[in-house]
């Protein structure tokens, strides 16, 4: 016999994930939008959407808040090793490893 509510919170984990897939979409677009004619509050709302929506995207397919931010540090460190660009002329990487490090 088939489980209906199981089936109705896969379908309802599938319909949330494709509105936070559009949401992120659209805060992308709006943050372009802003890059051109925006103000610092309208680019730091649209920053803060993406940083939000992420996480929400992640929990919905299953990876922990935790396990996001260890990937992030993750990504932070690989970037100071290579030698990214943003690291190498203005030091940005290297500035977010020591935000999160005060943060935890």
């Amino acid at each position: 016999m088939p489980d209906f509510n199981k089936d109705m919170d896969i379908t309802k984990n599938i319909r949330m994930i494709e509105w936070l897939k559009a949401e992120l979409l659209d805060n992308v677009s709006g943050l372009f939008r802003g890059f051109l004619k925006g103000t610092e509050s309208v680019l730091l709302d649209h920053l803060a959407n993406i940083v939000v929506l992420t996480y929400m995207l992640a929990r919905r397919c299953g990876i922990d808040f935790h396990e996001l931010e260890r990937k992030v540090v993750e990504k932070v460190d690989q970037g100071i090793e290579t030698g990214h660009q943003s690291e190498s002329w203005y030091g940005d990487l290297s500035g977010l490893k020591e935000h999160i490090k005060r943060r935890r």
